[in-house]
């Protein structure tokens, strides 16, 4: 009995010793922001709270957090602004929070970098789900990833060239032909590898959501397009011509052609 208690003592101090993730919720109504930091603590997180963008920066000027869950809609600066400052200055997770009808706000949200949305009203449950699933796509990291417009480490292993860019397969990074690094997030990282292990093959949207978000295709939902979209905006030869890297298969899906400079 004694050395059960023992061992359970010690998976106790073990955990406790643990780092926690920590994530912030950025919303301007209290009583959001109380019940997901309740529930998210529930479930073994570090929750912070910011009620508009100023607030914001003073908790990431604190510590930065490993995700943060953003309303589009808050009084100042808005959510959509506010995503595209933290993607373009840390590496961390981003899951807009929209209203049901604003699909031009998820749109947007996909195009300035956020890994995921949910809609309100939302449930608690799937909310936590996304959050989850947004921190395993960043753990598959082994290193954090450079601030925006870093240089290149000059000896970078395993980079496969994708259009006029170069993917680094072990850092999870992004390169163009001056060795600057090129700003990406995790679910473009989950697309660059999924061509990059399947070129000259179509591959349809289901496909691609199965190996970047786990989830099945839904009638209408467009967040690959949108994700390919602004892919190509990085590393097509020419991106206002006509796609030769990541092509279109009408009535099929995507494929990428290597080779194309």
């Amino acid at each position: 009995m004694f050395h059960g208690l023992a061992i359970a003592a010690a998976v106790r101090q073990n955990f406790a010793m643990a780092p926690r993730t920590r994530l912030l919720v950025v919303d301007d109504d209290p009583s959001v922001r109380a019940m997901l930091r309740e529930y998210l603590e529930g479930h073994g997180f570090v929750v912070g709270e910011a009620g508009s963008g100023a607030q914001m920066r003073e908790q990431l000027e604190g510590e930065v957090p490993h995700a943060v869950l953003l309303d589009v809609r808050l009084p100042g600066e808005d959510g959509l602004v506010l995503a595209r400052y933290l993607r373009e200055r840390y590496d961390l997770g981003l899951i807009m929070v929209t209203a049901s009808g604003d699909i031009v706000d998820r749109v947007v949200g996909l195009e300035v970098g956020a890994d995921d949305y949910v809609t309100k009203p939302f449930d608690l449950r799937e909310l936590l789900a996304r959050v989850k699933s947004v921190l395993r796509r960043l753990q598959a990291r082994p290193a954090a990833q450079a601030p925006h417009g870093a240089t290149a480490q000059a000896q970078a292993p395993a980079r496969k060239p994708f259009g006029r860019c170069e993917v680094d397969l072990e850092s999870h990074r992004m390169f163009d032909t001056d060795g600057q690094e090129v700003t990406i997030t995790t679910m473009e990282y989950e697309l660059l590898a999924t061509f990059l292990a399947n070129p000259n093959r179509v591959l349809t949207r289901d496909q691609l959501l199965k190996q970047t978000r786990n989830r099945e295709w839904e009638p209408f939902d467009r967040s690959i397009d949108i994700r390919i979209g602004r892919l190509r905006r990085k590393v097509e030869p020419e991106p206002a011509g006509e796609p030769r890297c990541i092509r279109t298969v009408r009535n099929a899906g995507y494929m990428f052609v290597p080779g194309s400079r």
